[in-house]
This record gives structure tokens, sequence and C-alpha cells, in this order.
């Protein structure tokens, strides 16, 4: 999981614990970013407080830049990073499913997490609503099974490769993409009104 496990040979629960204190960290920076409140997610989609969309390509630039570097300089082997094979039409299809939950529960998973550690009533039923998806697909999945794989893109596909283009570049046009809806963000806040979460 970790750049330190291509170094230096860690146990597997050394591993488990070392991802335990990073979901912690992560769960806690969450927490004070105000993600686990529903209310500031759900104007997200109202265009009223885009404070997530800043913080999500924030953390986008902030990681690509990060790996980038780390693999220029051999630090982080990404030819042996194991990168989540593609599937374009599930893919499609899921995302659009998750982002009508998230704008009808106001959690994404992991800060529906959030919310339930802080005792969220909401948080707590969303997530509930969340493994009860799950095990109904365990039940259908031998009927979608052909759907599921379906626009695979193979083992190893990333933006440089399926552009046939440098990682720089990749990268410098992500950074305009963000920078641009930093902008748009702000333009839409203004617009429409920063309503306070409550």
């Amino acid at each position: 999981m970790f750049p330190l496990t291509y170094f230096h040979e860690l146990s597997l629960n050394t591993e488990y614990f070392m991802a335990f204190i990073v979901g912690i960290f992560f769960g806690f920076f969450l927490e004070q970013a105000g993600f686990g409140n529903a209310r500031r997610l759900a104007l997200t989609f109202y265009l009223k407080n885009l404070t997530v969309v800043k913080a999500f390509f924030t953390a986008i630039i902030t990681a690509m830049t990060g790996i980038i570097l780390l693999d220029h300089f051999g630090i982080l082997a990404m030819d042996i990073s194991w990168i989540n094979p593609s599937y374009m039409w599930p893919g499609i299809v899921g995302g659009l499913i998750m982002g009508a939950g998230f704008a009808i529960g106001g959690y994404c998973p992991g800060t529906g997490i959030v919310g339930v550690a802080t005792f969220k009533i909401d948080a707590i039923f969303n997530v509930l609503g969340g493994l009860l998806g799950m095990l109904i697909f365990v039940e259908v999945f031998p009927l979608i099974e052909n759907f599921y794989s379906a626009g695979n893109f193979g083992e190893r596909m990333t933006l440089p490769e399926f552009f046939s283009i440098s990682v720089g570049i990749v990268g410098a046009a992500i950074i305009v993409m963000a920078l641009a809806a930093f902008w748009a963000s702000e333009w839409a806040e203004k617009k429409f009104g920063k309503e306070e979460e409550g």
C-alpha cells in the first residue's frame, strides 16, 4: 500500500496498522474541513457552496504532482504500482448512481463513515443504505456480470497511455482544468449565494 513496501519488507499486520493510522488522520481532517456535514455537501449540487469541488481538485493536484515527482526521482515505482482496471460503461452507470445517492443522502462513502464516527443519525442511515445496496448488488451480480466488465480498457490504462502523450502534458492539462474549476466555483458561489450550512 505504501511506497515503503517497495524498499522494506513489512508484515501484513504492519501494513494494516499503518493504513488504520492514515485512515484516522484522513477522517479527522475531513471532519475538520466540514465534510462530515451532509448539508454542506448537498449544497454543492445547488452551486451554493463548492468547497468540496475545490478540496477535491486540490487533493488531485497535490497527489498527482507528488506521484509524478516521486516516480521521476525513483522513490515510487509507478510501473509496478497497481492501478484499478478501467471499465467505461459500468463506470459511467456507477458514477451516476453514486452521484444520485450523494445528492439525495448528502454523503459519499468516505464522508458517510466520517459522519458515523461523529454519531450523526443521517450518516448512520446513509451507511446502512450503502450496505444494503452492496447486498442487493451481490444478489443481482449474476444477471449483470457481462455488463460489469463492458468497455474494458485493460489492466493498466492511464491518461498518458490512452492519449499517447507524456505524463507532464497530462499533468499540466489537469492543473489548467483545476484552475478553471476553481474560477468557475468562485463565480457560481457569488452568483447563487454561498449559503451557510448550519
